[in-house]
């Protein structure tokens, strides 16, 4: 910004080129005592903090120059908002002459010198007062270079450390100050420096140099900035904290000394300490020079490690150090000590004979454990001393003193026991230690004594025998043992009164036959043993019986023996064989010997092989005469054969398409091991379950496990075995569900001739029978025939006529899967007959857009169409006005679409489209408006209804050029008001839901555009279910007014209707003749907030508020125009508005439509028209010719508005004549290329 002003010239300038005119000099005849301009306040120099607020001030008495402030020679400008500064403005007073200058939330920037300047006047010279600004900014940070806040500097001892604090931005330079703790420094002076770093923005160093020692270990050192704008209870720090390193001092023992006594199992903790140190002092201990493993801990500056240990006979003369060192010491500090552990033996040792003869010299001896001090030897013998023991003492070398004493003992034949008594004291502990040693005296026992059985004695297998064997006498007591054939046999002996007896109970076996059965007596004084013996007679009889084959594989043809043989029986068994429980005679019966003195005894018996034969029963039996007891085997005869399938196997197997089949076999053969192999059109079956094939074999099954027609055929399965192979084929029959391939099409017939129909099929199976026609409420038993020949339904209509048009339905049902159902469509050659729905015969479009006319007709052949208007032909050239484009729906109806550029006042009328063929032709008027209030539903009707919804359904009416919106009411029988349900955009549909089950409901529906809105129609009762009652509908005339008042109303209404026309003609051509563009402009209708009653209206107030911001290329005034409105419609939306939700595509300024970049992307080069927009041209923006509507008559109050405004106008059209906003309605086909 640049302002220059001349205090002296008659006029002023400033850089945007406006000019301002001088002040008015005073009148001529002014008295000449008029008061100079002086100050009555100057402004006068601050010192503020950065990011406060001032005020320079500056009052002038008797003003008469204009006033205006300067920063650095630099003029700000009169005006109170100073342009360029937006934190500067000047307070002004005039009547008082204040005119301060205020700065908001000042910064470095603001610091200059200021100039309050009053410019002259007649009489009167320019002044100026000049002010200092000084802003003072805090340093905006404090740190110590190279370290974070509070962090831990570590230094070695006397080595020089070096701390900078520095301080950043302040405005004057900070001050810094140093501090250990909270002592200022004084040993050491800092290097200060200050730097300007950028305008008006200092630097300051401070640096100190230390050298540290131990005692600075944990010390803090903290600089602090000393600054005018800092508060002095809140100061700016920085701080560290001094880690000195120094090595530890020496270490020291507590809790031992050297040359303490120690006691083994005394328990012990020796404490190694070291002071000082940083790092802390790391201290290891030493045994014997082997490092013990034992935990460290640190109290500030104190390292101390603990040993702790049990104390025990091998630490008695163990050397302990205790080694101290940190990563300053150069070598290890140590403290060493010796311990001295006194202990006892734990034990004696006895050695000597355990077991002696009367006469016999015994020698005994008894050494000690290790002991310290040496322990002393004493002996005693059935606590009697003995004294003729020797002693002596040697070093062990595990520590200690080991101690030894040996005794020599004469046996007499006084005692059978000797017990001898070895006792080792040590004295210094005064413990005791002892140890026993008993000599037993021998004496042999009496010969054994065997009974319970005489020699020749026969015993019976299977008998319960007890043999007693005793002796007596003998020391120690004898032991007693039983032998059966010299194989140790257990059994339980007892002593009693120096005898020892035993009792061996058997169950006699064929193995005890000539068994021989000892009884054996030893104790330690006979060399060898005493005993006695019994030899045993038994009979028994066979255990088993065993059949062997020959040869081991049998097959049909062959001769094979079979063997039995009999396990050992005495006296010897007699065989003999048994077919299915029937005897049969062996051959070649042999006795031989067996085991345990008895006989084995074999007959054999020869079979001649055959098929027949397998599984037949072969009993051998084995028989003891004398026992009466007998033994048997059986064998079942394994004969081998070749695979072979059941004879009764079905072979033809049917299924349907879709489901699951399975197939199963059934083969024999011998060995069962079968495997099976499917074949299918000689290809392999796979047998992967795993491989996801629809068609697996699964040994003697076959799995399909969806079928298809494809899957009918011949499958050979083959089963085989090591003896042979079998095949076996089947059949599987696939039956499918109809379907129908073709039916007739594009084909008709001339009215009175016969007509053929044909439908052709495919399924399994296919009858006549399977096929039927229907066509609702047609006589097909006078008028039709029907046939059925190669898979094809035919269907013979005699004297067709053009009421047989239309489809008839070819239903095919083979009870196999869904029914097949296709339309075939009966075409009979007809005159053309037009579509006169209003769908086809009313059309609207605004000003301006691409219009499009749809004409829809039924005929057959093929018809032409002609658009004429005022009696002729419109001229269909691509360049003109006019276009047309051609279609056919469907074999039966066409269209033929008119398209107008660019629509104009004069194309609106009534259009006349003629359709021709050779059957005749048809023609209609088709009515093209400017965009109104839609046309009310067509029908509303009840689809789906549960307990507690209903679905309502109704046919769209005219639209009126514009998307249109659907709003259902209802209420339940006995409410005063209604409920209103919005339905979804471009649905003619909507589902009521949480509805009382048996209640009664009225229902209605209504339609709604941005120009208007339509009135409901009737309401329909509807009584919903409840359980199992069912719901009920009826229609009602509630809302209908008298016919009389119709009449009225509606005559009233046509007389405004033509003074409307009337005024929108005149508008027309007066707008033609100015050439200017038209606008349409907003109708922002609202509705009443009274339910009962709600008033469609325009909003007069936003009316008159539009013609105050907007310039009209035309002014229209319309005034005293009543607007007719129902009063049937639903509470208003919004206060002022309909353009609400669910209504997207609503814009109430109506000023402009743009187009839509993504449904007008492409253009048709063939037609010109967009791809995917429908061909019928409607605005979805409500248009009002010159700013007024006036809707169809409909019973209802009137409400008068009185008043004018003015349109504006409407923007140029697209060039390609679409819009963002098109009705969806026209989408019931697809826009193709005609």
């Amino acid at each position: 910004m640049c302002i220059l002003y001349v205090w002296a010239a008659k006029t002023a300038c400033d850089c945007s080129g406006q000019v301002t005119a001088p002040a008015a000099s005073p009148p001529a005849s002014a008295p000449a005592s008029v008061a100079v301009q002086k100050f009555r306040v100057t402004p006068h120099d601050l010192q503020i903090l950065e990011g406060t607020d001032t005020l320079l001030r500056c009052e002038v008495s008797a003003r008469a120059g204009k006033v205006q402030w300067t920063k650095d020679g630099f003029a700000l400008g009169f005006s109170a908002v100073i342009p360029g500064y937006p934190r500067y403005s000047v307070l002004v007073d005039a009547a008082h002459g204040t005119y301060n200058l205020q700065i908001k939330n000042a910064t470095l920037e603001d610091d200059a010198e200021y100039q309050c300047q009053v410019g002259p006047a007649a009489g009167n010279p320019a002044i100026r007062a000049n002010a200092k600004l000084s802003i003072v900014a805090a340093p905006s940070s404090i740190y110590i270079d190279g370290y974070s806040r509070n962090a831990k500097v570590e230094v070695i001892e006397r080595q020089n450390l070096t701390l900078q604090c520095i301080t950043e931005n302040a405005n004057p330079a900070a001050e810094i100050v140093w501090y250990q703790g909270e002592t200022p420094v004084s040993t050491s002076v800092p290097i200060v420096s200050v730097n300007q770093t950028s305008a008006k923005r200092f630097r300051t160093s401070s640096t100190l140099h230390l050298q540290p020692r131990s005692d600075d270990d944990y010390k803090e050192y903290s600089c602090q900035a000393r600054h005018k704008a800092l508060p002095p209870d809140v100061p700016m720090r920085a701080q560290v904290q001094l880690s000195v390193l120094y090595p530890p001092g020496p270490p020291f023992f507590e809790g031992y000394s050297q040359g303490e006594n120690l006691r083994r199992g005394q328990q012990v903790q020796i404490a190694c300490r070291s002071r000082g140190g940083n790092p802390p002092a790391q201290l290891v201990w030493y045994r014997n020079g082997e490092v013990l493993n034992s935990p460290q801990r640190t109290s500030g500056r104190l390292s101390e490690n603990v040993y702790k240990f049990t104390a025990n006979a091998s630490d008695n003369g163990a050397n302990l150090v205790c080694e101290a060192k940190n990563l300053l010491s150069n070598t290890p500090l140590r403290a060493e000590l010796n311990l001295t552990v006194l202990y006892a033996p734990k034990d004696v040792f006895l050695g000597g004979a355990t077991q002696a003869k009367v006469g016999d010299a015994v020698q005994l001896s008894c050494v000690t454990a290790p002991s310290n001090p040496p322990a002393r030897i004493n002996w005693s013998m059935n606590g009697r001393p003995l004294s003729n023991g020797t002693f002596k003492t040697t070093s062990s070398s595990d520590g200690g003193w080991v101690s030894s004493s040996n005794i020599t003992l004469n046996i007499d034949s006084q005692s059978r026991t000797f017990i001898i008594v070895c006792h080792a004291l040590n004295a210094e502990l005064s413990q005791n230690v002892v140890g026993s040693h008993t000599v037993n005296v021998l004496y042999p026992p009496s010969a054994p004594l065997l009974t319970g059985y005489n020699n020749g004695d026969i015993l019976i297998s299977g008998s319960i025998l007890k043999l007693q064997c005793s002796s007596a006498g003998g020391n120690p007591p004898p032991s007693l043992l039983w032998y059966k054939n010299d194989k140790r046999v257990n059994a339980a002996s007892k002593v009693t009164d120096s005898k020892i007896t035993s009792e061996l109970s058997l169950l006699v076996n064929a193995s005890d036959n000539n068994a021989i059965y000892k009884c054996e007596v030893q104790n330690a004084a006979i060399e060898i043993p005493l005993f006695a013996t019994k030899t045993l007679g038994v009979h028994f009889p066979p255990e088993t019986v065993k059949i062997s084959v020959a040869p081991k594989n049998l097959v049909p043809g062959i001769r094979a023996k079979l063997i039995c043989d009999s396990s050992s029986s005495n006296p010897p068994a007699k065989i003999s064989w048994w077919k299915d429980g029937i005897p049969v005679e062996g051959l070649n019966l042999a006795n031989r010997p067996g085991l345990w003195g008895g006989s084995v005894s074999t007959l054999e018996m020869h079979v001649n092989i055959t098929q027949n034969l397998d599984g037949s029963i072969y009993t051998c039996q084995s028989h003891n005469e004398v026992l009466q007891r007998s033994v048997h085997e059986t064998i079942s005869l394994d004969i081998l054969f070749p695979p072979k399938f059941d004879a009764a196997q079905i072979t033809s197997f049917v299924g349907v398409e879709g489901a699951p089949m399975q197939v199963e076999l059934h083969a024999s053969g011998n060995p069962m091991s079968i495997s099976y192999t499917w074949t299918k059109d000689g290809l392999p079956i796979s047998n992967n379950a795993l491989s996801g094939q629809r068609l697996i074999s699964d040994g003697p099954r076959l799995n399909i496990s969806r079928l298809s027609r494809n899957d009918a055929g011949i499958y050979v399965c083959e089963a085989l075995n090591t003896q042979g192979t079998a095949l076996l084929e089947i059949q599987v029959v696939v039956e499918y569900a109809p379907i129908i391939t073709s039916v007739t099409e594009g084909q008709s017939f001339v009215s009175g001739e016969q007509a053929v129909l044909s439908c052709q099929i495919q399924a399994r199976p296919l009858e006549a029978a399977h096929v039927r026609w229907s066509r609702p409420g047609y006589d097909f038993a006078m008028r039709t025939t029907s046939s059925f020949e190669n898979n094809t339904a035919f269907l013979q209509i005699e004297n067709v006529q053009r009421d047989d048009i239309g489809n008839f339905t070819c239903i095919v049902d083979n009870q196999r899967g869904a029914v097949a159902t296709q339309q075939v469509l009966l075409v009979v050659q007809t005159a053309p007959e037009i579509d006169h729905s209003p769908s086809y015969t009313r059309y609207a479009a605004r000003l301006g857009v691409r219009a499009q006319l749809v004409c829809r007709a039924l005929a057959s052949p093929q018809p032409s169409f002609i658009w004429r208007r005022h009696g002729k032909d419109l001229k269909m050239q691509r360049r003109n006005k006019f276009t047309s484009v051609d279609r056919q729906v469907d074999p039966l109806h066409f269209e033929s679409a008119l398209l107008l550029e660019s629509t104009s006042a004069d194309d609106y009328g009534q259009y006349e489209c003629v359709v021709r063929n050779s059957m005749g032709q048809a023609s209609t008027t088709v009515e093209f408006s400017k965009p109104s209030r839609p046309d009310a539903p067509l029908q509303l009707r009840v689809g789906n209804v549960s307990d507690t919804s209903v679905e309502l359904l109704w046919t769209a009416g005219f639209d009126g050029g514009m998307q249109v919106y659907y709003r259902i009411r209802f209420k339940q029988q006995g409410d005063e008001k209604y409920k209103y349900l919005d339905a979804k955009v471009g649905q003619q549909n909507s589902t009521l839901e949480n509805l009382k089950p048996g209640g009664t409901y009225y229902f209605s529906v209504m339609a709604h555009n941005e120009a208007g809105v339509s009135k409901f129609l009737p309401d329909i009762k509807l009584t919903l279910s409840k359980g199992s009652q069912p719901h009920s509908a009826e229609y009602t005339e509630k809302d209908e007014l008298p016919n009389v008042m119709i009449i009225g109303i509606t005559s009233a209404a046509m007389v405004l209707l033509v003074l409307n026309a009337a005024l929108v003609a005149w508008f027309v051509i007066r707008r033609q003749n100015k050439s200017q563009g038209e606008t349409e402009p907003s109708n922002d209708d609202a509705y009443s907030k009274d339910d009962n009653q709600s008033v469609y209206k325009l909003p007069i107030t936003a009316l008159q508020a539009d013609v105050q911001k907007k310039t009209a290329a035309s002014t229209y005034l319309v005034e005293n125009v009543d607007i007719i409105q129902s009063t049937a419609y639903p509470p208003k939306y919004q206060e002022s508005s309909m353009c609400t939700p669910p209504y997207p595509m609503c814009n109430p300024d109506f000023t402009r439509t743009l187009p839509n970049p993504k449904r007008h992307s492409q253009r048709n080069s063939a037609t010109g028209l967009i791809e995917g927009m429908p061909m019928r041209a409607k605005d979805d923006h409500m248009l009002i010719s010159n700013g007024l509507y006036i809707p169809s008559p409909s019973p209802a109050s009137s409400l008068v508005i009185k008043g004018s405004y003015i349109s504006s106008p409407s923007p140029a059209p697209p060039a390609d004549g679409s819009y963002f906003n098109m009705s969806d309605k026209y989408m019931s086909y697809p826009p193709v290329t005609y």
